[in-house]
Parts: structure tokens; C-alpha cells; sequence
């Protein structure tokens, strides 16, 4: 038999996945085990148990990449074949040359060749699927992570040039997915019974720009579904948040909306937003967090801070300090700045890492004495819950009221349930209640 053209028995073959990144990855994901599953293959339980591993692999930081090649060679040290997949390989094509070349990729747009590309390199070949392709996104086999959420991407790429991104690289211009094909994947989620619809992508705000339609309208439809779930929106930048706000609010107000707004503003200082090319100013920011506090005063409010961005002067990380304390988002992602290749921003003044180190330090900490005020707030809090993940702890369950607040209870329960809680105390990061099972007609 000629090397590398041997028969593959996908039913004797188990496939195992890694995945690192957004929202957005995992969705990708699941879509990839979902197509290898139809395909024939079994899906392993744990990495170690494969015969070939699939990476999909983050883009975002230097610390993911990094995750990235420890775990091909760590792979490779228990004689596992690898496929690379995700935004790594699909945004530096210098890699895939170069450190990637030996490994079979699959790109961003390519999952419904996953099947193909396992094939060949259980084979011995090496075979790289890079070109960018429209090819159908939506509505392909999948095996959920979370039996009870569905993600559902809704667009790929983005309108923004963000001088540090290079998720750009990899994810490209706006192309926003058919609506139609969209709200058939949230209603066959719906009739698996899943309780949760995220709607994500590199940016949500910019859904529809390019096809007529806008992300309030796609809200309206998916929410106009029958059955009992909830709708959390992901990440949307300010720009295109402001371009649909008063709609928006509305649209925030339906019962089935969780009241979860990630907005990330980055930086409090407006010649920084300038030099990132942000295409925003700080007072957009404030605006539309304030606007939706108007209208939905307990609404949760997410957002994103890079912390020594090339050339921030001390004063202006203390205007972004400032924001945070006027404002008080709920949630808060801190990230230093990361000089990622092949951006603009490597080209920039850089700050020494201490310092950087030292201003996401001081950050963080502010932040955490804000979550502890915060959520006092919400002690004595009576209300729906619905139960999505598992505790950390035997016996422990942790769901979501209306505002996505997080809220751990104790209890016979399981995944989907909805229950009655009151908070009774609070840390950080999360709430405690006390709560009983609900009839699935009694939530809505």
C-alpha cells in the first residue's frame, strides 16, 4: 500500500479537542466535533485518550499562542497527530510556513471540511485548508459544550482596523450571516431544549451593517420564538451600540433579554481611544451605559481595559481609573497590553512591562473592592434563576436571573431547571441563594 493512502475506520478512531479562546472558538468547536461525529469518529473524553487531536487555537494574546505550541508539544510527546485550527495559523501565515508547517490546519472557514482534513492526516498527510471561503456557517452538525446553551456566531470578521487586534488577521471584514439561517439554528436549539441562546461574534454591534438590517432587529425575531430560554448578546463596541441605542434599550426590556451589556471601552483617556483607533470617545461610553441604567437600572453592565497601551502617560491610565470608579461596570476584563506581530501597535513607544504589570495590578484590585460593594446590593434579592452550570463544589449549582447576576445554590437540581431564590449572601464574584424547582410554565 502507498504511505499515507491507507483505509481509516472512523468508527475505531477517537478524535479529542482543545480550545482556547472567545465565545466565538467554542462555537467553532462545537460545530467541528459535530461534523467528525457525523462523519463516523468517536469523540474522546479527554485529550488522552485520542488518537488525533484538534486545537482550536487564540489569537489574542501572546500567553494563548504560547498555550498553543506547549500543548503540540506535549501532544506530541504521547504520540498524538494534531490538527491546528482557529485564529493562530489563520492570521499569520509566516507560522504556517515556518513553526506549523508539519501540522494539517484547518481555517476559520473551513469547518465542514474538518472530516476530510482528520482523514488525511490519520493518513500520514499534511493537509492545509486556508483559503477564505463563504461557505455555510450556520445550522451544520454540532456537539454542545453546555447541553442546556447554544452559541450561535452570527457574524465573522468585523468593521474595525484596532491598531493592537490581531484577531482581525485571522476573522476579516464584516460578513454578516443570513438572518433566516440564524434564527432556524436558534429554534432547533429551542427544540433540543437548550435554555440559553448566546448570540456572538467579533463584534455584535456591527450585525447587519453589511446586509441591511441591523443587531435590535435580529434581537426582535430570535425573541419572538416559541418556548422558554433566554438571549445574551455578545461583545458590541460602542460606535455601532450607539448607531442602534434607542432601539437597543427597547429590545433590552423583553423578558426573555438577559439584561447583559458587554461594551467594551478599553481605555478612559480620549487620545489613547485615538491612538488605538477606537473610533469612539470616552463619552460615547458613558452615554450608552448611562442611557440603558435610565431605562433598566439593574442592568449589567460588562466591559474590557487594556492596560499600557503604547505611550499612556500615568494621568491618562488615571482617567481610565477614574471611569471605572464614576461608572461601576459589574464586570471588568483587565488585560496588559499585549505587542502581538504584525500590528501597528509593535511599532509604537512601548512601556516597560512592570509597568504595565503594576497598573493592571492596581486596576484589578480597585475592581474587586467595586464587586464586593456591588453585589451587597443585591443580598435579600427574590427571584427566577435558571440553573446553567454545575457548582465547583458536590452539590452546588450556579444560574442567571434576568441581569445575568450569577447566583450559587444548593440542591437536588439540573441543568435547565428554573428556580425561586432569595439571596441570602454574597463575595466577590458571585452571589449565594437559597431557592426550590419551578414548573417550566411558571417562569414566563
Amino acid at each position: 500500500m502507498t504511505p499515507g493512502s491507507e483505509v481509516i475506520d472512523p468508527s475505531r478512531t477517537k478524535v479529542g479537542f482543545m480550545t482556547f479562546g472567545c465565545s466565538l472558538n467554542q462555537a467553532d468547536s462545537e460545530t467541528i466535533a459535530g461534523v467528525v461525529q457525523e462523519a463516523g469518529y468517536q469523540i474522546a473524553s479527554d485529550v488522552s485518550q485520542a488518537d488525533i487531536v484538534i486545537i482550536n487555537s487564540c489569537t489574542v494574546k501572546n500567553l494563548a499562542q504560547t498555550k498553543l505550541f506547549r500543548s503540540i508539544r506535549d501532544l506530541e510527546a504521547q504520540g498524538k497527530k494534531i490538527v491546528i485550527a482557529g485564529c493562530v495559523p489563520q492570521a499569520d501565515h509566516s507560522l504556517v510556513k515556518g513553526e506549523l508547517a508539519r501540522y494539517s490546519i484547518i481555517g476559520t472557514t473551513q469547518l465542514a471540511s474538518i472530516d476530510f482534513v482528520v482523514e488525511e492526516s490519520l493518513k500520514g498527510n499534511v493537509v492545509q485548508l486556508l483559503n477564505r471561503e463563504k461557505n455555510p456557517r450556520l445550522n451544520l452538525p454540532k456537539i454542545r459544550h453546555n447541553p442546556v446553551i447554544e452559541i450561535i456566531p452570527i457574524c465573522e470578521g468585523c468593521l474595525n482596523f484596532c491598531v493592537y487586534c490581531k484577531t482581525k488577521h485571522a476573522r476579516g471584514n464584516l460578513l454578516s450571516y443570513d438572518p433566516q439561517a440564524i434564527i432556524a439554528q436558534a429554534q432547533n436549539a429551542i427544540s433540543d431544549g437548550c435554555k440559553e441562546i448566546w448570540l456572538t461574534s467579533q463584534d455584535c454591534g456591527a450585525y447587519g451593517r453589511d446586509i441591511g438590517t441591523n443587531i435590535a432587529e435580529l434581537l426582535r425575531r430570535v425573541l419572538a420564538l416559541d418556548g422558554y430560554f433566554m438571549v445574551r448578546l455578545g461583545m458590541s463596541n460602542p460606535h455601532h451600540v450607539l448607531a442602534v441605542l434607542d432601539d437597543l434599550v427597547e429590545v433590552y426590556k423583553h423578558p426573555k433579554m438577559f439584561k447583559f451589556l458587554h461594551i467594551p471601552v478599553q481605555a478612559g483617556s480620549d487620545r489613547i481611544l485615538d491612538a488605538m483607533k477606537r473610533e469612539y470617545h470616552r463619552e460615547d461610553f458613558v452615554r450608552i451605559v448611562k442611557r440603558f441604567r435610565e431605562d433598566i437600572p439593574q442592568v449589567t453592565i460588562s466591559s474590557d481595559i487594556i492596560c499600557g497601551f503604547p505611550t499612556e502617560t500615568a494621568a491618562e491610565f488615571e482617567e481610565t481609573m477614574r471611569l471605572m470608579e464614576d461608572l461601576r461596570p459589574e464586570v471588568l476584563n483587565i488585560s496588559r497590553f499585549w505587542k502581538r506581530p504584525g500590528t501597528p501597535a509593535v511599532l509604537m513607544e512601548q512601556l516597560p512591562g512592570a509597568e504595565t504589570k503594576e497598573r493592571s495590578t492596581h486596576l484589578k484590585a480597585m475592581f474587586d473592592r467595586m464587586c464586593v460593594e456591588n453585589n451587597k446590593q443585591w443580598i435579600g434579592w427574590s427571584g427566577k434563576i435558571l440553573i446553567d452550570e454545575q457548582g465547583t463544589k458536590p452539590g452546588t449549582w450556579l444560574g442567571r436571573n434576568e441581569f445575568y447576576k450569577p447566583i450559587v445554590v444548593c440542591g437536588n437540581h439540573a441543568l435547565g431547571d428554573v428556580i425561586t431564590v432569595k439571596v441570602a449572601s454574597s463575595a466577590a464574584h458571585h452571589l449565594l441563594g437559597i431557592g426550590t424547582t419551578m414548573r417550566a410554565g411558571e417562569w414566563q
